[in-house]
């Protein structure tokens, strides 16, 4: 056998050990589930060292073309934008043949790389070993580089559902905590009949409510609403419940139960997490309301004639300052027969298909009109009447509704 033949053979054999090495580099790189960016170092080693490859650009699109490695050039790609006539080919292609700018032509051949029909990047190799320039070596390459780069797209995926469970799973536990929240009963006797509805927006909220025996003449209801959703909101509520409950073991009186609670939210609050509350403390013998509202929104008391009364007056949100600002807490005597509705946001912040929002104004009409339903019944059509307003509308927020039928 002519030592030409001998020398050829050898050389080819020489170049299926590098690339068997190359590729078992990259797989082992692949299977030890190495960060994207050591990846690409392992592969820009490979190719330079194993394969012998001394000049070496690698661009991946990855929403845009990005230069992911850049090798043995003058010219930073890192900082340019790959030209159009490299983004339409397909196939591998040299730059002799190519109508590009002068600083392309520093690379000999552009191997696209193809999956599924679709080009996930462009590898651009330069001053090529002679045994390079055949066509198995540079498919050889385009192998190389094609799985490396589906097993990071993979890894993407594979973060993706990660980051999709832990969501799932984040509402999961917001939606216990909220559940666990909300009072298991709520009182119908010969003093008050008290019912609530929660509409959830989505999966979890920052609505609540609350019904507290205080003594066997007193007991307090309230509802609140945290801005935010998930889990960080479902646990400054559950901080919120808590820190209610402990005070009013101590101390029924508002001024000081608010005050409190103001100071807890401030401390525990994260990222401009605040509360806004209602709360107010019955006395069944004596049909004293005393209430705070600290920013939300107003609840109607509708009095048998049909007049209303908004309670606005309290503080601001609870969680923005350190000390309260300002602070009124007002007692009012209730009439026989009164209805006092309680509700967040949700319910009047519904627009129609003109942009006009549900309102107050419109609440209290519907009141008015149908204060002797049933409690569960006055929520049931209450609800129904903002789904009319506007059938097109989907819930923009959660909505709670609260309401006391004073006997």
């Amino acid at each position: 056998m002519p030592d030409t033949i001998l020398t050829n053979i050898q050389q080819e054999l020489n170049l299926k050990k590098l690339e068997l090495s190359a590729l078992l580099e990259i797989t082992r790189a692949i299977n030890d589930n190495l960060p994207e960016s050591a990846l690409y170092k392992i592969y820009r080693f490979t190719l330079l060292a194993q394969l012998q490859i001394s000049r070496l650009t690698l661009f991946v699109h990855d929403e845009e073309w990005e230069c992911k490695v850049c090798y043995g050039t003058e010219q930073d790609f890192t900082k340019q934008v790959i030209p159009e006539q490299i983004q339409a080919l397909t196939e591998i292609t040299r730059t002799s043949k190519m109508l590009v700018d002068k600083k392309w032509r520093a690379f000999e051949i552009i191997i696209p790389i193809l999956h599924n029909g679709k080009v996930l990047a462009f590898v651009m190799i330069g001053k090529i070993q002679p045994n390079y320039h055949n066509m198995d070596a540079l498919n050889f390459v385009q192998t190389v580089s094609n799985i490396m780069l589906v097993a990071i797209e993979n890894h993407k995926m594979a973060r993706q559902r990660l980051a999709q469970e832990s969501i799932r799973r984040e509402i999961e536990i917001a939606r216990e905590v909220q559940s666990m929240l909300f009072p298991k009963s709520l009182p119908n006797n010969k003093d008050v009949s008290i019912h609530a509805s929660y509409i959830p927006h989505s999966s979890i909220g920052g609505d609540y409510y609350d019904f507290i025996e205080i003594d066997q003449d007193q007991f307090l209801f309230c509802v609140a609403d945290v801005s935010g959703k998930g889990v960080p909101a479902s646990l400054l509520m559950s901080n919120f419940q808590a820190g209610l409950r402990t005070i009013l073991r101590q101390t029924s009186d508002l001024n000081t139960v608010v005050s409190e609670l103001n100071h807890l939210i401030y401390r525990n609050a994260i990222a401009e997490k605040f509360i806004t509350t209602f709360l107010a403390l019955y006395n069944r013998q004596t049909r004293e309301l005393t209430y705070v509202n600290a920013g939300h929104n107003a609840p109607i008391l509708l009095h048998e004639s049909g007049a209303h009364e908004l309670l606005n007056d309290g503080c601001t949100m609870l969680g923005v300052f350190d000390v309260l600002p300002f602070m009124q807490v007002t007692k009012l005597t209730i009439p026989h027969k009164s209805v006092l509705l309680c509700y967040t946001d949700g319910l009047t912040e519904v627009f129609d298909e003109d942009e006009a929002e549900f309102g107050v104004e419109n609440t209290i009409k519907f009141l008015q009109r149908s204060r002797y339903l049933s409690s569960r019944m006055l929520h049931l059509q209450l609800l129904r009447e903002i789904n009319l307003y506007n059938e097109e509308a989907t819930l923009n927020d959660d909505i709670t509704l609260l309401s006391c039928r004073f006997k």
